[in-house]
């Protein structure tokens, strides 16, 4: 079941197999030294181009792409461009949090947050010129630790809690969205419960009830221009 995630989120109920994969499987997906090469690229937003544009004009699927297709968790991220006033707005994200190859994790996820996204009409091709493609790449979870145990712009947090109907419910913010918003540990934390349906008062004590995953995230953001251009240099 994908996530929605960045400034407007809509909320899914997890199973708890997700985070057991973290638990259990022998990938290194939350590699924990600093020495380890950077796993996105530019490549993956332009990969993303590829699959988006063939579809929208019809065109015959683009060949698997040639960067690595290690297992990860992913989101992808369209924003489209309105100007000076209003600058960049979201037009859809959606992700996993079950580790993913790479090559098919973005290719379905680029054409379920550009078309799926039920927050957004489709995207169509007289906006692709207006778009900017964000591709995140998720790493080093960590289970259980305090609600404000987090850096905003550095950890993206998932949380799961349980409403007032006893019903499990998740949510989860990429690492930038509470640096975007202006928000501080606790509006985060607040906005996360509220999305993910919570209608009582919140209290520190409500807040210390709930079970935190904070992870870390590697990003690459590319214009439609720059995906011509690479286009046009090749």
């Amino acid at each position: 079941m994908p996530f929605y995630c960045c400034q407007s989120l809509l909320v899914a109920d997890r199973e708890a197999e997700d985070m057991n994969y973290y638990r259990n499987s022998n990938h290194d997906v939350a590699p924990r030294n600093n020495c380890r090469r950077r796993i996105v690229t530019k490549e993956m937003a332009f990969y993303c181009f590829d699959i988006l544009c063939s579809h929208l004009h019809r065109h015959q699927e683009p060949p698997w792409p040639n960067f690595p297709n290690g297992e990860f968790p992913l989101f992808v991220t369209w924003k489209i461009d309105n100007g000076r006033e209003r600058g960049r707005t979201l037009r859809g994200c959606i992700g996993t949090f079950t580790a993913m190859r790479l090559h098919k994790g973005l290719r379905d996820y680029t054409l379920s947050s550009a078309l799926r996204d039920t927050r957004f009409s489709p995207v169509t091709k007289e906006e692709l010129s207006l778009l900017y493609c964000s591709v995140s790449v998720l790493t080093n979870f960590e289970e259980n630790v305090n609600c404000l145990d987090w850096e905003i712009g550095v950890h993206g947090i998932r949380i799961e809690f349980y409403n007032e109907k006893g019903h499990h419910r998740t949510a989860t913010y990429l690492p930038e969205v509470a640096k975007e918003q202006g928000w501080n540990q606790i509006q985060t934390i607040d906005s996360l419960l509220r999305k993910g349906g919570f209608k009582g008062t919140i209290t520190a004590e409500v807040r210390n009830t709930i079970k935190v995953t904070r992870y870390q995230s590697e990003k690459v953001t590319v214009a439609y221009s720059e995906y011509l251009a690479s286009k046009q240099a090749t």
